[in-house]
């Protein structure tokens, strides 16, 4: 063990619904382990959600295990509502989260364990469970033009709600629920919107049952055991064609267009030469796996992802990845946690502080620049590709 780190069976990074339920899962098998959450409060990503989106908006929100959230206000925040039912379930079972605390790296440490490094010192541990999710990497696309841009940028992730686009002229990227939140709120009260995606958007029509669930999972599981990026499980699910989704239809709010070839310091220009003048462009364009810490341990693969079975990193059989990929949804970190908890048992119950992989040839070195925002500007160092 590190001289001067705290020893600690397993570190679980985040408490968000994944984090949450790990170290539920946790406690219940007598494990040690701290949670480390960077969050100020508790309620992780859910805290820094727009306030327009209710509770009753909230495009599904699976009970975590042991604790039902019952008698919601529909008409609440939902970073209110969720956030005390998170801060209640952290006070009921008594799950030991620090906050506010950054984990910076994990490396291999002495003896087999991990070395976590963090804001509030350095933790040594046999294992961890990474629940970090995707709100801290919001993904800004590359286009021509884009610096000369005399309006206003921003991401999902700095959305103010819909009263800062009254009386504007905005477009919306995107072909997510995001998106489509977005323009039915700021069509309301925008001089005019224009939507725009690199594919047309589908929409899902009737009921989403089990087996249906079952096969999107598959389709998202089966990228992340390739070692590729993971996509989200709602982008495999299609858009909910709810009543306020027919609604926007028939009104035009959402008359997609497609993908625009470059941006002017006035607006947004096709190929065809046909042109939208813009005071604001939304990026509704989805999130990455914050997962940078990772990094000193080699997991990625040349497909941009690590690669995982069940929770395991086949690389490192010491790290489990919840939230991650196919457990990106809330039912799906839910189980997620019970899974790795499972396997952590076994790590543990071997005596050794476990194993890693030693065929590193395709392994990258997994560092890459954060995309965040800056007062709305687009970052310097935006990764190259275009949007959904």
């Amino acid at each position: 063990m590190v001289r001067g780190a705290a020893g600690v069976d397993v570190v679980v990074v985040g408490a968000g619904q994944a984090g949450l339920s790990s170290a539920y899962h946790l406690a219940r098998a007598g494990i040690g382990y701290v949670v480390l959450d960077h969050a100020p409060r508790p309620g992780g990503a859910w805290q820094f959600r727009w306030p327009s989106l209710t509770y009753g908006k909230v495009h599904g929100m699976h009970a975590l295990p042991g604790m039902e959230l019952t008698d919601a206000d529909p008409r609440r925040a939902s970073s209110a509502v969720i956030g005390e039912y998170f801060a209640a379930y952290e006070e009921r079972f008594g799950l030991r989260v620090r906050r506010p605390v950054d984990v910076t790296a994990v490396r291999d440490g002495d003896g087999g364990r991990l070395r976590v490094e963090s804001s509030a010192g350095i933790w040594s541990a046999r294992a961890l469970i990474n629940a970090t999710g995707t709100w801290d990497r919001p993904f800004w696309p590359r286009y021509p033009g884009q610096e000369s841009f005399r309006g206003r940028q921003l991401h999902t992730a700095n959305y103010p709600g819909p009263q800062e686009f009254a009386g504007a002229r905005v477009v919306v990227v995107g072909g997510g629920t995001s998106a489509v939140q977005h323009l039915l709120e700021i069509a309301e009260v925008a001089a005019g919107t224009t939507w725009v995606t690199r594919r047309p958007p589908v929409f899902r029509d009737g009921s989403f049952g089990e087996a249906e669930g079952r096969a999107a999972v598959a389709l998202v599981d089966e990228r992340v055991r390739q070692g590729l990026a993971p996509q989200s499980v709602v982008s495999v699910t299609g858009l909910p064609l709810n009543e306020a989704v027919r609604a926007g239809l028939a009104s035009g709010a959402l008359d997609r267009q497609p993908m625009f070839d470059r941006i002017t310091p006035a607006g947004v220009v096709w190929a065809d030469g046909r042109q939208v003048e813009a005071d604001v462009i939304l990026w509704a364009t989805g999130f990455r796996a914050a997962i940078d810490h990772l990094g000193p341990l080699h997991l990625r693969e040349p497909g941009g992802g690590i690669r995982v079975e069940g929770t395991r990193a086949v690389r490192d059989e010491r790290i489990h990845l919840v939230g991650y990929g196919p457990s990106a949804s809330t039912i799906g970190a839910n189980r997620a946690g019970g899974a790795a908890v499972r396997e952590i048992r076994r790590l543990l119950a071997g005596g050794a502080a476990g194993t890693r992989s030693t065929d590193r040839t395709a392994a990258t070195d997994g560092t890459q620049a954060t995309d965040r925002t800056d007062g709305g500007r687009r970052p310097d160092r935006a990764p190259s590709a275009r949007p959904a």
